[in-house]
Protein backbone atom coordinates (compact mmCIF):
# COMPACT_ATOMS: atom_id res chain seq x y z
CA UNK A 1 0.00 0.00 0.00
CA UNK A 2 2.63 2.74 0.43
CA UNK A 3 4.22 1.83 -2.52
CA UNK A 4 1.22 2.62 -4.47
CA UNK A 5 0.71 5.37 -2.53
CA UNK A 6 3.85 6.85 -3.36
CA UNK A 7 3.52 6.22 -6.86
CA UNK A 8 0.27 8.30 -6.99
CA UNK A 9 1.77 10.90 -5.10
CA UNK A 10 4.66 11.07 -7.74
CA UNK A 11 2.18 11.38 -10.66
CA UNK A 12 -0.11 13.40 -9.18
CA UNK A 13 3.40 15.75 -8.10
CA UNK A 14 3.75 15.52 -12.14
CA UNK A 15 0.93 16.14 -13.25
CA UNK A 16 -0.23 19.20 -11.15
CA UNK A 17 3.41 20.76 -12.01
CA UNK A 18 1.95 20.83 -15.57
CA UNK A 19 -1.54 21.56 -14.96
CA UNK A 20 -0.33 24.45 -12.71
CA UNK A 21 2.14 25.65 -14.98
CA UNK A 22 1.40 29.78 -14.36
CA UNK A 23 2.19 32.47 -16.84
CA UNK A 24 5.81 34.27 -16.19
CA UNK A 25 6.16 38.01 -15.02
CA UNK A 26 6.66 38.22 -19.02
CA UNK A 27 3.67 36.50 -20.26
CA UNK A 28 3.32 38.84 -22.93
CA UNK A 29 6.81 37.94 -24.19
CA UNK A 30 6.03 34.38 -24.09
CA UNK A 31 3.22 35.37 -26.60
CA UNK A 32 5.55 36.42 -29.18
CA UNK A 33 7.90 33.19 -28.63
CA UNK A 34 10.49 33.05 -30.15
CA UNK A 35 12.06 35.94 -31.07
CA UNK A 36 15.87 34.49 -31.14
CA UNK A 37 17.23 31.15 -31.89
CA UNK A 38 16.49 28.09 -29.64
CA UNK A 39 18.90 25.26 -28.31
CA UNK A 40 18.19 21.82 -27.67
CA UNK A 41 20.49 20.35 -25.18
CA UNK A 42 21.23 16.41 -25.67
CA UNK A 43 23.09 15.27 -22.30
CA UNK A 44 25.24 13.00 -23.92
CA UNK A 45 27.71 12.16 -26.31
CA UNK A 46 27.15 12.80 -30.55
CA UNK A 47 26.11 9.59 -32.04
CA UNK A 48 24.28 8.17 -29.76
CA UNK A 49 20.40 7.68 -29.88
CA UNK A 50 19.39 10.61 -28.19
CA UNK A 51 21.62 12.61 -30.52
CA UNK A 52 19.98 10.95 -33.42
CA UNK A 53 16.19 11.98 -32.71
CA UNK A 54 17.33 14.85 -31.70
CA UNK A 55 18.88 16.29 -34.98
CA UNK A 56 16.22 14.28 -36.79
CA UNK A 57 13.04 16.87 -35.05
CA UNK A 58 15.74 20.06 -34.47
CA UNK A 59 15.93 21.45 -37.96
CA UNK A 60 12.05 21.08 -38.86
CA UNK A 61 11.11 22.10 -34.98
CA UNK A 62 13.07 25.50 -35.78
CA UNK A 63 11.67 26.09 -39.48
CA UNK A 64 8.30 25.68 -37.63
CA UNK A 65 8.43 28.42 -35.11
CA UNK A 66 10.86 30.05 -37.61
CA UNK A 67 13.80 30.09 -35.70
CA UNK A 68 16.54 28.42 -35.44
CA UNK A 69 16.99 25.61 -32.98
CA UNK A 70 20.71 24.67 -31.98
CA UNK A 71 21.52 20.79 -30.90
CA UNK A 72 24.31 21.18 -28.27
CA UNK A 73 26.09 18.04 -26.57
CA UNK A 74 26.27 18.35 -22.93
CA UNK A 75 27.55 14.61 -21.74
CA UNK A 76 28.61 13.32 -18.44
CA UNK A 77 27.03 11.49 -15.52
CA UNK A 78 25.25 9.53 -17.44
CA UNK A 79 22.78 12.65 -18.87
CA UNK A 80 22.46 14.51 -15.49
CA UNK A 81 25.36 17.06 -16.38
CA UNK A 82 22.89 18.02 -19.55
CA UNK A 83 19.64 17.65 -17.65
CA UNK A 84 20.93 19.84 -14.53
CA UNK A 85 21.93 22.36 -17.18
CA UNK A 86 18.57 22.54 -18.03
CA UNK A 87 16.76 22.46 -14.93
CA UNK A 88 19.00 25.63 -14.18
CA UNK A 89 17.98 27.45 -17.05
CA UNK A 90 16.12 29.97 -17.38
CA UNK A 91 12.46 29.34 -18.08
CA UNK A 92 12.22 31.43 -21.00
CA UNK A 93 11.73 28.43 -22.99
CA UNK A 94 15.02 29.60 -25.12
CA UNK A 95 17.10 26.36 -23.78
CA UNK A 96 15.24 22.94 -23.79
CA UNK A 97 16.49 19.92 -23.19
CA UNK A 98 16.13 15.89 -24.64
CA UNK A 99 15.02 13.98 -21.52
CA UNK A 100 15.44 10.24 -21.68
CA UNK A 101 14.72 7.26 -19.15
CA UNK A 102 18.27 7.44 -18.32
CA UNK A 103 17.86 11.29 -17.40
CA UNK A 104 14.52 11.37 -15.57
CA UNK A 105 14.28 8.07 -14.39
CA UNK A 106 17.08 5.98 -14.52
CA UNK A 107 19.76 8.08 -13.21
CA UNK A 108 17.83 9.69 -10.28
CA UNK A 109 17.30 6.61 -9.11
CA UNK A 110 20.45 4.92 -8.28
CA UNK A 111 21.93 8.57 -7.88
CA UNK A 112 20.34 10.04 -4.54
CA UNK A 113 23.47 13.07 -4.75
CA UNK A 114 21.88 14.07 -8.19
CA UNK A 115 21.47 17.93 -8.48
CA UNK A 116 17.86 17.59 -9.29
CA UNK A 117 14.71 16.43 -9.29
CA UNK A 118 12.66 14.63 -12.44
CA UNK A 119 9.32 15.26 -11.14
CA UNK A 120 9.41 19.32 -10.00
CA UNK A 121 12.40 20.95 -11.58
CA UNK A 122 11.64 20.57 -15.49
CA UNK A 123 8.17 21.30 -17.49
CA UNK A 124 7.42 18.27 -19.86
CA UNK A 125 6.51 19.27 -23.14
CA UNK A 126 6.09 16.57 -25.32
CA UNK A 127 7.16 12.24 -25.83
CA UNK A 128 8.78 12.48 -29.23
CA UNK A 129 9.32 8.89 -29.47
CA UNK A 130 9.96 5.21 -27.78
CA UNK A 131 12.93 2.72 -28.76
CA UNK A 132 13.49 -0.96 -28.04
CA UNK A 133 16.61 -1.65 -26.72
CA UNK A 134 19.18 -4.04 -27.38
CA UNK A 135 21.52 -6.25 -26.13
CA UNK A 136 24.12 -6.73 -29.19
CA UNK A 137 27.89 -8.78 -28.98
CA UNK A 138 31.14 -8.17 -31.45
CA UNK A 139 31.47 -10.70 -33.68
CA UNK A 140 34.19 -12.12 -31.79
CA UNK A 141 31.72 -13.42 -28.69
CA UNK A 142 31.42 -17.29 -29.00
CA UNK A 143 27.65 -17.02 -29.11
CA UNK A 144 25.24 -15.29 -31.94
CA UNK A 145 21.93 -16.21 -30.38
CA UNK A 146 20.42 -15.60 -27.23
CA UNK A 147 20.63 -19.46 -25.88
CA UNK A 148 24.57 -19.47 -26.36
CA UNK A 149 24.79 -16.23 -24.91
CA UNK A 150 23.18 -17.30 -21.77
CA UNK A 151 24.97 -20.39 -21.42
CA UNK A 152 28.25 -18.46 -22.35
CA UNK A 153 28.02 -16.19 -19.57
CA UNK A 154 26.76 -18.85 -17.26
CA UNK A 155 29.63 -20.66 -17.44
CA UNK A 156 31.86 -17.92 -17.46
CA UNK A 157 30.73 -15.95 -14.73
CA UNK A 158 33.00 -12.84 -14.47
CA UNK A 159 35.31 -12.95 -17.47
CA UNK A 160 33.30 -10.53 -19.98
CA UNK A 161 32.03 -6.81 -19.56
CA UNK A 162 29.74 -4.87 -21.09
CA UNK A 163 29.45 -1.02 -22.24
CA UNK A 164 26.82 1.35 -21.40
CA UNK A 165 26.03 5.01 -21.68
CA UNK A 166 26.96 5.39 -18.65
CA UNK A 167 26.81 5.01 -14.82
CA UNK A 168 22.80 5.16 -14.01
CA UNK A 169 21.94 5.34 -17.46
CA UNK A 170 18.95 3.03 -18.89
CA UNK A 171 21.71 0.35 -20.88
CA UNK A 172 23.58 0.31 -16.98
CA UNK A 173 19.96 -0.53 -14.97
CA UNK A 174 18.56 -2.61 -17.61
CA UNK A 175 21.80 -4.95 -17.81
CA UNK A 176 22.14 -4.81 -14.23
CA UNK A 177 18.19 -6.31 -13.98
CA UNK A 178 19.27 -8.64 -16.77
CA UNK A 179 21.81 -9.72 -14.73
CA UNK A 180 20.40 -10.28 -11.25
CA UNK A 181 17.14 -12.14 -13.14
CA UNK A 182 19.11 -14.64 -15.15
CA UNK A 183 21.73 -15.23 -12.64
CA UNK A 184 24.86 -13.93 -14.65
CA UNK A 185 27.60 -12.26 -13.88
CA UNK A 186 29.01 -9.35 -16.43
CA UNK A 187 31.14 -5.98 -15.59
CA UNK A 188 29.97 -2.52 -16.00
CA UNK A 189 31.97 -0.52 -18.68
CA UNK A 190 30.60 2.94 -18.09
CA UNK A 191 30.96 5.48 -21.41
CA UNK A 192 30.27 8.97 -21.60
CA UNK A 193 27.46 8.37 -23.96
CA UNK A 194 26.46 5.39 -26.33
CA UNK A 195 28.44 6.91 -29.16
CA UNK A 196 31.81 5.93 -26.81
CA UNK A 197 30.61 2.81 -26.14
CA UNK A 198 29.77 1.58 -29.42
CA UNK A 199 32.63 2.65 -30.73
CA UNK A 200 34.81 0.90 -28.59
CA UNK A 201 32.17 -2.37 -28.74
CA UNK A 202 32.36 -2.49 -32.17
CA UNK A 203 36.56 -2.15 -32.36
CA UNK A 204 36.32 -5.29 -29.99
CA UNK A 205 37.42 -3.21 -26.94
CA UNK A 206 34.43 -4.31 -25.12
CA UNK A 207 32.37 -7.80 -26.15
CA UNK A 208 28.89 -6.26 -25.54
CA UNK A 209 26.93 -3.65 -24.98
CA UNK A 210 23.41 -3.06 -24.25
CA UNK A 211 21.83 -0.28 -26.36
CA UNK A 212 19.05 1.82 -27.66
CA UNK A 213 18.60 0.28 -31.17
CA UNK A 214 18.59 3.46 -33.37
CA UNK A 215 21.98 3.67 -32.56
CA UNK A 216 23.15 0.13 -32.84
CA UNK A 217 21.04 -0.80 -35.60
CA UNK A 218 23.84 0.53 -38.33
CA UNK A 219 26.38 -1.72 -36.63
CA UNK A 220 24.03 -4.29 -36.96
CA UNK A 221 22.80 -3.94 -40.44
CA UNK A 222 26.71 -4.14 -41.34
CA UNK A 223 27.33 -7.05 -39.33
CA UNK A 224 29.77 -5.44 -36.82
CA UNK A 225 27.04 -6.10 -34.26
CA UNK A 226 24.63 -9.06 -33.52
CA UNK A 227 21.97 -8.82 -31.72
CA UNK A 228 21.31 -11.23 -29.30
CA UNK A 229 17.81 -9.70 -27.75
CA UNK A 230 15.53 -7.08 -27.63
CA UNK A 231 13.73 -5.09 -24.92
CA UNK A 232 10.31 -4.30 -27.14
CA UNK A 233 6.79 -5.48 -26.99
CA UNK A 234 7.17 -7.35 -30.14
CA UNK A 235 9.87 -8.77 -32.75
CA UNK A 236 10.86 -6.32 -35.15
CA UNK A 237 10.64 -5.81 -38.98
CA UNK A 238 14.22 -5.13 -38.94
CA UNK A 239 15.33 -8.11 -36.60
CA UNK A 240 13.01 -10.64 -37.44
CA UNK A 241 15.05 -13.07 -35.85
CA UNK A 242 15.86 -11.47 -32.39
CA UNK A 243 13.39 -12.54 -29.59
CA UNK A 244 12.09 -10.09 -26.65
CA UNK A 245 13.25 -10.41 -23.08
CA UNK A 246 9.68 -11.52 -22.81
CA UNK A 247 9.92 -14.19 -24.68
CA UNK A 248 12.97 -15.36 -23.37
CA UNK A 249 11.06 -15.47 -19.37
CA UNK A 250 12.39 -12.35 -18.54
CA UNK A 251 9.55 -9.59 -18.87
CA UNK A 252 10.94 -7.46 -16.37
CA UNK A 253 13.47 -6.00 -18.54
CA UNK A 254 11.19 -5.44 -21.35
CA UNK A 255 11.18 -1.88 -21.31
CA UNK A 256 11.42 0.91 -24.16
CA UNK A 257 13.66 4.09 -24.00
CA UNK A 258 11.80 7.05 -24.41
CA UNK A 259 12.94 10.23 -26.04
CA UNK A 260 10.75 13.67 -25.32
CA UNK A 261 11.55 17.28 -25.18
CA UNK A 262 11.30 19.14 -21.78
CA UNK A 263 12.36 22.32 -20.23
CA UNK A 264 13.43 24.06 -16.72
CA UNK A 265 10.80 24.58 -14.29
CA UNK A 266 8.04 27.39 -14.45
CA UNK A 267 8.02 27.47 -18.47
CA UNK A 268 4.27 29.27 -19.59
CA UNK A 269 1.42 27.49 -20.61
CA UNK A 270 1.84 29.75 -23.83
CA UNK A 271 5.37 28.38 -24.55
CA UNK A 272 5.07 24.72 -23.47
CA UNK A 273 2.10 24.69 -26.19
CA UNK A 274 4.16 26.32 -28.64
CA UNK A 275 6.88 24.37 -28.56
CA UNK A 276 4.15 20.95 -28.27
CA UNK A 277 2.23 22.29 -30.88
CA UNK A 278 5.41 22.94 -33.00
CA UNK A 279 6.83 19.26 -32.16
CA UNK A 280 3.72 17.43 -33.06
CA UNK A 281 3.70 19.13 -36.43
CA UNK A 282 7.26 18.24 -37.44
CA UNK A 283 6.68 14.89 -36.53
CA UNK A 284 4.00 14.73 -39.25
CA UNK A 285 6.58 15.61 -42.15
CA UNK A 286 7.03 12.24 -43.79
CA UNK A 287 10.38 12.57 -44.27
CA UNK A 288 10.90 12.92 -40.34
CA UNK A 289 8.40 10.40 -39.53
CA UNK A 290 10.17 7.95 -41.84
CA UNK A 291 13.73 9.13 -40.20
CA UNK A 292 13.05 8.16 -36.83
CA UNK A 293 11.16 5.01 -37.32
CA UNK A 294 13.81 3.61 -39.94
CA UNK A 295 16.07 3.46 -36.53
CA UNK A 296 13.42 1.04 -35.19
CA UNK A 297 11.83 3.93 -32.99
CA UNK A 298 7.93 4.33 -32.79
CA UNK A 299 6.43 8.26 -33.05
CA UNK A 300 4.86 8.96 -29.79
CA UNK A 301 3.45 12.49 -29.98
CA UNK A 302 1.95 13.54 -27.20
CA UNK A 303 0.34 15.90 -24.53
CA UNK A 304 2.46 17.68 -21.95
CA UNK A 305 0.24 15.99 -18.85
CA UNK A 306 0.49 12.53 -20.76
CA UNK A 307 4.94 13.03 -20.99
CA UNK A 308 4.53 14.34 -17.09
CA UNK A 309 2.83 11.08 -16.23
CA UNK A 310 4.90 9.06 -18.25
CA UNK A 311 7.94 10.12 -16.42
CA UNK A 312 6.22 9.53 -13.21
CA UNK A 313 5.87 6.31 -13.84
CA UNK A 314 9.73 5.00 -14.97
CA UNK A 315 10.71 6.98 -12.12
CA UNK A 316 8.71 4.54 -10.35
CA UNK A 317 9.65 1.69 -11.65
CA UNK A 318 13.30 2.24 -11.13
CA UNK A 319 13.44 3.02 -8.00
CA UNK A 320 11.97 -0.07 -7.57
CA UNK A 321 14.57 -1.99 -9.34
CA UNK A 322 17.46 0.07 -7.27
CA UNK A 323 15.89 -1.12 -3.98
CA UNK A 324 15.07 -4.48 -5.28
CA UNK A 325 18.33 -5.25 -6.48
CA UNK A 326 20.27 -3.09 -3.95
CA UNK A 327 22.46 -1.34 -6.74
CA UNK A 328 24.87 1.67 -6.43
CA UNK A 329 26.58 3.68 -8.08
CA UNK A 330 30.33 2.37 -9.46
Amino acid sequence: MQRRTLFVSTCSLAIAAIAGIAAMPGAALAQNFPTKPLRLVVPFAPGGTTDIIARVVADRIGAVLGQTMIVENKAGGGGSVGANEIAKSAPDGYSLGMATVSTTAANPAINPKISYNPIIDFTPIINVAATPNVIAVHPSFPARDYKGFLAELKKNPGKYSFASSGTGGIGHLQMELFKSLSGTFVTHIPYRGAGPALNDTVAGQVPMIFDNLPSALPFIKDGRLIPIVLAAPNRLPQLPNVPTFKEVGLEGVNRMAFYGIYGPKGLSKEVVDKVNAAVRKSLEDPLVKKRIEDTGSLIVSNTPEQFAAQIATEFEVYKKVVAQQKLKLD
